[in-house]
């Protein structure tokens, strides 16, 4: 039975595959490509009860120090100083391994034992954003780098994210638009900011309302134009019909002066004689009714000034007019003497 057991184990120890990397107790440890890297020992201060301190490779011994012993260095790519902290110069890909380190006193007893599992990551180069009016789209794109991430910001806001080197995005119709965005991965962080300005963007709503009201205004402003055009066609042409009343009475009052001025005739003491007795046969004839002017109706708004003396000079040529007697009634005395 115990020769079957033994059997059975050996049988299992051959197709039993060995993991590299794997060490559930291991610290995983980023660094960048091209770049040097230091290895601290967490929590270690040394003291006198250490006497031996070795840095292993996946069991490969590539640094020790010893105490009253010279520095052990297995090339110049590994630099180790007196505290334990051990130094990569200028990493490659192929450095990416286990690396294990151990702390022992004088007996040779383990005081201290710590795994690294190192990764190394290719910085990232500068984010690029473009977009397009068009179609409002917008997108993030990174050339070089290992494993990035991604992640868009409208306004502070975070609008897409992903696991890639190129990701898109389509906004909305808003009047200010800042765009950020940040690519990292595990040894690098790159961001880049843009603010976009499309001409053809469509309308806010700030913009729609601000365009109602001033094409409201402008609505009230032709209407009290138009009103005041009116009322001033209405005012001139009032003035010009009061203008033309005016003229029409300058014109009748200078026809009405040109006419000759009658001359007055003395009237006889006893009117009843001096009327001319009517012809037999003829009847007296009542005046004809005299019919009105056609035209405008005047009305005399001023009176009429007398004539100068000029014109009544003028007026007054010829033999003078004899003027009517006046008999003067005697006093009563003589009327009774007599």
């Amino acid at each position: 039975m115990n020769l079957a057991c033994e059997i059975l184990a050996s049988f299992l120890l051959i197709f039993t595959v060995p993991t590299k990397g794997e060490d559930p107790e291991s610290t995983v440890v980023w660094g960048a490509l091209d770049h040097d890297l230091i290895l601290d020992i967490p929590g270690f201060q040394r003291s006198d009860t250490v006497a031996d301190i070795q840095w292993n490779k996946n069991k490969e011994k590539i640094a020790r120090i010893r105490k009253d012993k010279p520095l052990y260095n297995q090339m110049d790519k590994y630099v180790m100083f007196t505290n334990g902290t051990l130094k990569i110069k200028t990493l490659m890909r192929n450095d990416s391994d286990l690396y294990k380190v151990g702390v022992y006193n004088s007996n040779g007893v383990n005081l201290l034992s710590k795994t690294f599992d190192l990764k190394i990551q290719e910085m990232l180069s500068g984010p690029e954003i473009n977009w397009t009016c068009t179609n409002r789209t917008v997108s993030c794109k990174v050339e070089n780098g290992s494993d990035p991430i991604l992640e868009l910001f409208l306004n502070k806001s975070t609008v897409q994210e992903g696991h890639q080197r190129l990701i898109t995005y389509k906004w909305n119709t808003k009047w200010n638009k800042t765009f950020k965005c940040m690519a990292r991965n595990h040894v690098d962080k790159k961001v880049s900011m843009v603010t976009v300005m499309c001409p053809d963007e469509g309308l806010d709503l700030y913009l729609i309302i601000g365009i109602c009201v001033g094409g409201v205004v402008l609505l009230i402003f032709v209407a009290l134009l138009i009103c005041y055009i009116s009322r001033r066609k209405k005012q001139s042409h009032r003035r010009d019909d009061e203008q033309l009343e005016i003229t029409a009475q300058k014109v009748t009052l200078e026809e009405r002066g040109r006419k000759p001025h009658q001359i007055p005739v003395s009237t006889p003491a006893n009117p009843g004689m001096s009327q001319t007795p009517p012809v037999p046969g003829h009847r007296s004839q009542p005046p004809a009714h005299r019919p009105r002017p056609v035209g405008p109706r005047v009305q005399p708004q001023q009176k009429r000034l007398p004539p100068t003396p000029g014109t009544q000079v003028h007026q007054q040529k010829g033999p003078p007019l004899p003027k009517p007697r006046v008999q003067t009634k005697p006093p009563s005395d003589a009327e009774e003497n007599s």
